[in-house]
This record gives C-alpha cells, structure tokens and sequence, in this order.
C-alpha cells in the first residue's frame, strides 16, 4: 500500500525511482483508505542515517495491508551529528514532542553508534527511556531494531548486554520457535537474517525478562522475540531492513580502517554472506591491499560494484512477510479502537488478548 509523502523528504523520491507506491497528500485524499501513522526513532549515524531510513521505510511499503502509510522520522538532539546531518534532520525530520502532541499508531527504533562501555552512559539513554515509555503507554506496538533492543531490555528488565569475543556479523539461518504467533504466519519455518553486533543478549536472558522468544539461530542468536503481552514490544537483535549490499558495505568499512591503521588485522567475510566468487575476488584485492602497503604503494580501489552484482538476498522476503504480519495487527487493533466509544483492557475482537491505546 502506499506511502504518503507528506513532506520533501528525499527518501520519497528515491523509493518512487525504485518502483514504490508513493502518493503525494493531493492523490491521497482522493482516496477512502485508512490511515496509519508510523513513527521512525532513527538514531544510526550520520554515514547511515538516510540507508537506514530507506530500508525501513520501503520495508513498510511493501506491506500489502489496505492502509496509506504516513510515516515520521525523528532523531534524538543528544546525538552528535556533523554539520550536514544535523541540518537534514532539522530540514526533513520532526520533533519528538510534535509526534506525542499528534499521536502515533506504532513505532520504529533503529539502533546507534555506541561509545561508551556502558549504554547508560551513552547521551541516547535518558530520551530513549523517555520515548520508549510514552510509546508504551500511547502506541499500539514499537519495534526495537538491534541495539535498541539491548538498551530496552537494560532499562526495562534489567538483562544487560555481554561483549562477544568477536563481532558477529553475516546472513545466519534460523529457526521459527512459536510457528502459531501472528508475526511469523506465513514465515517459512527456516529462514535467513543478517546480523551484526559485537554484543549479545542469550534467550536465556530473553525468557528471564519473561519475553518470548519466535525465532533464534544456532550461530546468531535469538533474532526475534516478543513483550509478555505477545505484541506491545517487538524485539529485534538481527537486521531484517538490511539491503543486499549492507553488510558488504560494513565489509568495505573494515577493509578501509586495515588500509588507514586504524585496526591491525584485515577482516574476516561476514559469515555466510560471499559466494565462492566473491570470496575469490575479496581475496584478490586482499593481496593487492597487503601488497601495496608493504610497499608503500597506493592502494587498489575496492571492488564493490563488481561484488555487489553477483551478492545474493537470502532474507527479504521474510522480513516483509514480518513486518507485513506486524502492521497487520497494528491496524486490526487500531481499527478496533476507533470504533469503540471507550476500550480499556481486552478486546474480544482481538485473540492475543492485548490491550492497547485509544488515543487516535
């Protein structure tokens, strides 16, 4: 269904190149189809602040839900930012308070940059709880994507996230736990998912916290897992938005830092993400890089082009299959509350036996 560009955000224009249902407002009103209103907390840095927004905003137009999804980025003051990001997000995006006085009906959360040993510490924490709190009390259901949903369970529950020996990165298989929940009907019971993190939070931890967890890799980890309620907060630990070249662009990051001395060793393929020719092309610009720098050589421009035509997208389908289940149920809750005169506490429409705001 479409997306309503309801403002000049460039993200709008670049969905429409690649085929998107776009709408402009005018177009929109001509139309007699519900609305949902989508808030997305992007808090990534600058270098991936618009691919982050793309992602997900394409991810959710993809839904095939009969509704005209308005969708709102914001991001958090305390960020640093560079000049440039700062002034696209004062141009393009709006204020949190704005969003609380408006209303949403469901809520995103990318993950961030993090600095400090302690997410505590991080100048995202205090406004992230704020949010994260009215949200709980406001809207239908929040998805946390990655690190956020390491900092919700910090703050929420107490289960705090442990450094992994090394950085978990690539496309990892994974098992559906719950095959009956909403948010995998439809799911293959096997599917594929990117990862990458440096840290981790066990399912045990998950089920301590009293959440419940509907899909976990042998290798990765849990992927996704749900609130006590079965829907309020949705928890992601992977990265279903992940475009084809994603994590081929982290790749080239890392290679990047070995040729500029940030970092001693040249870095390993994300796991289960290059086919046999990619890898044969890594390694030959590999050898190039080592043999340029020993000889105080410029170094070979990376192949990303190249290696990028011949990537494969084992997980998308699954995470709009996901995310298509979770604007499902957003909208049948939403949709139950606006036709009621008062709702609080369970809706016999609704077989998760949520309950949710009217506040729309």
């Amino acid at each position: 269904m479409p997306l309503i560009a309801h403002s000049d955000l460039p993200t709008y224009a670049r969905l429409q190149q690649e085929g998107e249902t776009v709408l402009s407002p005018d177009r929109a009103a001509h139309q007699d189809i519900r609305e949902l209103h989508i808030g997305l907390l992007n808090m990534m840095p600058d270098a991936a602040l618009a691919a982050t927004e793309r992602q997900f905003f394409r991810l959710v137009s993809e839904s095939n839900q009969i509704a005209q999804f308005y969708l709102h980025p914001f991001s958090i003051d305390a960020l640093q930012r560079s000049t440039e990001a700062a002034a696209y997000i004062e141009k393009y995006y709006e204020s949190f308070e704005q969003l609380k006085q408006d209303g949403l009906d469901a809520l995103i959360i990318t993950g961030a940059n993090v600095t400090q040993p302690n997410l505590s510490a991080e100048p995202f924490w205090e406004p992230l709880i704020e949010i994260i709190d009215w949200a709980y009390n406001n809207v239908t259901s929040t998805i946390c994507s990655c690190l956020a949903t390491h900092a919700v369970l910090e703050f929420l529950h107490g289960q705090k996230r442990r450094r992994l020996p090394a950085k978990r990165w690539g496309v990892f298989h994974h098992q559906v736990e719950d095959r009956q929940h909403p948010l995998v009907n439809g799911v293959n019971t096997l599917f594929d998912a990117p990862h990458s993190r440096f840290n981790d939070v066990s399912k045990a931890q998950f089920e301590t916290a009293g959440l419940h967890v509907l899909a976990e890799s042998k290798e990765a980890g849990v992927h996704l897992a749900v609130s006590s309620d079965q829907f309020r907060i949705v928890y992601f630990q992977g990265h279903p938005e992940y475009d084809i070249n994603s994590l081929l662009k982290e790749y080239k990051r890392e290679v990047s830092r070995f040729i500029d001395n940030e970092c001693d060793q040249y870095p390993p393929f994300p796991d289960h993400y290059f086919n046999l020719q990619v890898q044969a092309i890594a390694d030959e610009h590999k050898d190039l890089v080592l043999t340029a720098k020993k000889n105080n050589e410029p170094t070979p421009e990376f192949p990303e082009t190249l290696i990028t035509t011949i990537l494969n997208n084992t997980w998308h389908d699954t995470a709009e299959a996901i995310i298509n289940n979770w604007i499902g149920k957003v909208y049948q809750i939403t949709n139950s509350a606006r036709t009621l005169p008062f709702m609080d506490g369970i809706d016999s429409g609704d077989p998760l036996g949520l309950k949710v705001s009217a506040q729309k």
